[in-house]
């Protein structure tokens, strides 16, 4: 057993880590400076479970309304597990990463066969679109299970603490940031040492340029102390950013709008409604231009422009669709927008 004022900071390293006022500092710093966030006012683990789904690959600020709506239409496993897929992509519709709301709906069918909520790491594990960081995070902050939960904040601040050089993508480095963390983890209070630390990530150890004056525990951050936090973490190459040009029709008639939908196949946005493309419809008289806009997803940006037109006759594989039925059915995020320039 390693006893925790004895973890070297990096291999080559002889200074100790001083994980107990590491520990210390940074949960009472989170008490006090932590963001008011709905789903910290809860200890109802399917509410926590819910946050953290929407959490991943997005901003706090974008999801707040998102859950709180979500809730209110799924409000248990149940509710969840029962809805139409229709209404779920719905309510999940600008959110991207639509595999995510396919998966809540398998596990909460799961979840709804069981007498209760599953209550450890292992049996959260299981649950399809549940990874190592979701089971850890609902495991301590819903039931108190003392497992660390590693996001890319917490991966972040971890890395700056011991001025780690190697590729944060490197899983040699994650699994030794992993044991790190389990070394550092308050085995007291494991949910709020594990939000204590996503919360300075996400606040002060921000990825450029990272706040260290106000940091609690920047005496114990040897990035801070060798000048390199802001060459902090190392990341391998990331794919190069890519554009795309778009035409997109608008075609009316009456008070309807010619849509189609992407098939349950479809590896990208499956189930969700577009607009068509000027190549989609290759009869169709294009009347004038109504404005454009950029969309970007991942590493590509897509150049929109939507234009008026007409076509003599339904093609196939379209559907008229009212507009005022347009909310209830998914939406891509890149429809909306052009329908915005529509109205």
């Amino acid at each position: 057993m390693v006893h925790e004022t004895a973890v070297r900071q990096t291999p080559t390293e002889d200074r100790p880590l001083a994980a107990a006022a590491i520990r210390r500092g940074l949960v009472q710093w989170y008490r006090k400076h932590k963001r008011d966030l709905p789903w910290r006012r809860t200890e109802d683990p399917y509410r926590i479970w819910i946050s953290e789904i929407m959490l991943q690959q997005t901003r706090v600020a974008a999801v707040i309304p998102y859950y709180e709506r979500f809730l209110t239409l799924f409000p248990d496993a149940s509710a969840l597990a029962a809805a139409p897929e229709q209404d779920l992509l719905a309510a999940w519709a600008g959110l991207g990463y639509y595999t995510r709301a396919r998966n809540l709906q398998k596990a909460a069918r799961a979840i709804a066969e069981l007498a209760h909520f599953p209550a450890d790491y292992a049996a959260l594990r299981v649950l399809p679109g549940v990874g190592d960081y979701t089971a850890a995070a609902v495991a301590s902050i819903a039931f108190g299970m003392p497992h660390p939960a590693l996001d890319g904040n917490v991966l972040r601040v971890l890395s700056r603490v011991v001025a780690e050089r190697g590729d944060i993508k490197s899983q040699v480095v994650r699994k030794r940031l992993g044991v790190l963390a389990g070394i550092l983890l308050d085995r007291r209070r494991p949910g709020e040492f594990n939000q204590a630390m996503m919360e300075l990530g996400a606040t002060v150890c921000v990825p450029k340029q990272p706040l260290c004056g106000h940091c609690p525990i920047q005496l114990h951050c040897q990035g801070r102390q060798q000048g390199v936090e802001n060459q902090l973490p190392l990341n391998g190459v990331r794919p190069s950013a890519s554009r795309r040009e778009m035409y997109l029709l608008a075609i009316e008639k009456g008070d309807k709008i010619l849509l189609w939908q992407r098939p349950p196949e479809s590896k990208r946005l499956a189930g969700f409604w577009e607009l068509p493309e000027r190549e989609q419809v290759p009869g169709a008289t294009i009347h004038g231009a109504l404005g454009g806009f950029r969309h970007t997803i991942v590493y590509t940006t897509y150049l929109v422009e939507v234009c008026r037109a007409t076509v003599p006759s339904r093609p196939k594989g379209f559907q008229w669709l009212t507009k005022g039925a347009l909310s209830g059915i998914p939406l891509s995020t890149i429809a909306k927008k052009a329908l915005i320039l529509l109205d």
